[in-house]
């Protein structure tokens, strides 16, 4: 419809004009003098309607001209743009939706080669950690005058030493204890049964003693299963040797040759990105020297002061439990739990449950002011991790790597964060330095300026 109304709207403007051309027309030739064209016609072209055109009823030339519609004729708006029909929020959400998946395929990938390799992954982060805790030793002897590979091989040999002592004194403690710990046992079950027998729950004989057989059944039915749960745990002690071998490997080469591998390391970064990471890697080894050392310390006084409540409680296996809280130290919230409620149950099913109680009095006792003095006055506010975070850290590495990733997830997470909070200030510095730049007229300042050349540095914050 606004195609034929402009249509008719042109056909009625070009039959007025040719009225009007053809009244001017017969006034010239009546009024002016021959040979003189009529108004509003160029000289040297035939006015409209006096050439054969006209007289066959064509418009001519006038026919390839196309009018401007009429002012009464409606306008048609364009279609807008797709991309502008979409609303910004959504917009938004979709270019922030298709950037996350990208990054959770990454990381589905990065995780999938980590599961395949998992025991060299865990292997050389326990390498990173021992060479974080026996560094300042080669450091030291290197003050004094040794060269680096003796004092390297000095300091690894001490350090395994005396972690293969620690394994060798628990083992033997327990195998000397064995015989004592089983008759104890004994003894505590059965004060266990009369005590449930007194207790007001009223429980009989006989239902403790369907319960045995039904342990006892349970037991010989799976036995098929626990014998396979045995060579499996075979194959767990080849893999923890091998992995062994290859943490000492590791160390032996980070203790000597620490910072070339850093160097190659930083020789595969982008060169614009090589700045920042240049500067973020020797905070990142601080941190995990401070939670290394720091942790140590902690789980070393932890196991101390409950090897010793345990101890003066008459409860057996003392030394072997205090080497396991030591040991459990480092899963921090988790591994305090777990090694507490062995040293409870121990003291439970062989002294009864009044030395129970004590015992857990001790361990709270201890964790108390571990959590409330030791910690913070240690490993300082640039280690610490909210607990939120610590045991949902905890449970993600044991999920994903057993119990070694539950020893790493804590340290990893405090190294991520100092490297994100320094990049970010780096980030923000460079910033401000090509605004200050721009706005004096000079060139911006070259790469590994500012915070990664060693200017002034961000508090960083847990």
């Amino acid at each position: 419809m606004p195609g034929w109304l402009g249509r008719l709207g042109a056909g009625l403007s070009r039959m007025g004009q040719r009225f009007e051309e053809r009244r001017a027309q017969a006034e010239a030739e009546a009024d002016g003098p021959v040979g003189v064209p009529p108004a509003g016609v160029p000289s040297g072209k035939p006015a409209a309607g006096t050439g054969p055109a006209d007289a066959a009823g064509t418009d001519g030339p006038a026919r390839d001209i196309v009018p401007a519609p009429p002012a009464y004729a409606p306008a048609v708006a364009a279609r807008p743009d797709p991309a502008a029909a979409v609303p910004w929020g959504v917009r938004v959400a979709a270019e922030a939706g298709w950037r996350l998946l990208v990054l959770a395929g990454t990381l589905w990938v990065v995780m999938k080669v980590i599961s395949t390799v998992q025991l060299v992954v865990l292997a050389f982060v326990a390498a990173l950690l021992i060479t974080a805790l026996l560094q300042p030793t080669v450091s030291r002897l290197r003050g004094i005058g040794l060269p680096r590979g003796l004092a390297t091989v000095v300091t690894a040999i001490l350090g395994f030493v005396v972690m293969g002592l620690v394994g060798w004194f628990v083992v033997w403690q327990v195998m000397d204890n064995l015989g004592n710990v089983s008759a104890r046992v004994r003894d505590g079950i059965e004060e266990l049964k009369r005590w449930a027998l007194d207790s007001p729950f009223h429980v009989t004989e006989s239902q403790i003693n369907d319960i045995a057989e039904n342990l006892s059944a349970t037991i010989g039915t799976n036995t098929e299963e626990i014998t396979s749960a045995g060579l499996t745990g075979v194959t767990v002690m080849v893999e923890v040797m091998t992995g062994i071998l290859l943490a000492m490997f590791s160390t032996l080469f980070l203790l000597y040759d620490g910072k070339k591998v850093w160097q190659w390391f930083l020789r595969l970064v982008p060169a614009q990105a090589r700045p920042g990471v240049a500067g973020a890697g020797p905070r990142a080894w601080r941190t995990l020297t401070a939670y290394v050392r720091g942790t140590v310390v902690v789980a070393l006084i932890d196991a101390v002061f409950i090897g010793l409540g345990i101890y003066f409680l008459d409860v057996p296996l003392a030394v072997p439990l205090g080497v396991f809280v030591f040991l459990f130290s480092f899963i921090p919230l988790v591994g305090a739990v777990i090694s507490g409620a062995l040293a409870v149950v121990v003291a439970l099913v062989t002294n009864g449950v009044f030395t129970a109680l004590m015992v857990l009095v001790v361990v709270l006792a201890v964790q108390q002011i571990e959590g409330h003095v030791l910690q913070p006055f240690i490993l300082g506010r640039a280690v610490r991790v909210h607990p939120l975070a610590v045991v949902l850290t905890v449970s993600a590495g044991g999920l994903v790597a057993g119990l070694g990733g539950a020893v790493v997830a804590v340290p990893l997470v405090a190294v991520t964060n100092t490297v994100v909070g320094y990049l970010r200030a780096y980030s923000e510095e460079q910033a401000l330095r090509r605004l200050a730049a721009t706005h004096v007229g000079m060139p911006p300042p070259p790469p590994g300026g500012g915070v990664g050349a060693g200017g002034p540095e961000r508090p960083e914050t847990a």
